[in-house]
């Protein structure tokens, strides 16, 4: 399933896609890989979303404490072949899906908007209904002693 698709994935999607991202981290743990970049490299898979016949599987991932997200990304996909063998080991499926990778924008986008909520101006609008419900309060309150 695509990030932009407008359909819900199903239970059994939500459930594979947790089981191959487990054994995605784990084979990514014991390292074995050959690329150099990916040999030291700690990677966060967040997420890993599978098409609903599940032949294909799309992993989301980033590099652990920041890093050249493209590169990491390209090498990922470079070993892929090699991931689907480990995957098929580890997870029972009729057949292993094809991996394939991509970079992790929802870390940017929660920053993004952690950004814009603590903006001066969202802050001052914020705060203004309330301020403006004191007011009329305190006035009926004088008003009415």
């Amino acid at each position: 399933m695509t990030r932009g698709s407008s359909r819900a994935a199903s239970p059994r999607q939500l459930r594979v896609g947790e089981e191959v991202r487990h054994a995605l981290i784990e084979v990514l743990q014991r390292g074995g890989l050959r690329d150099p970049l990916l040999a030291d490299a700690t990677v966060t898979v967040s997420e890993v979303r599978m098409s609903p016949d599940l032949r294909a599987a799309t992993a989301f991932v980033v590099p652990f404490g920041g890093g050249d997200a493209a590169a990491l990304v390209e090498a990922l996909n470079r070993a892929a072949p090699f991931l689907r063998g480990r995957i098929a080991q580890a997870v029972k499926l009729r057949l292993a899906p094809t991996l394939s990778f991509a970079p992790d924008r929802s870390f940017e986008a929660a920053g993004r908007i952690e950004a814009l909520l603590h903006d001066p101006a969202v802050a001052r609008d914020l705060a203004a209904p309330d301020d403006g419900a004191k007011d009329d309060d305190k006035a009926k309150d004088d008003d009415g002693a």
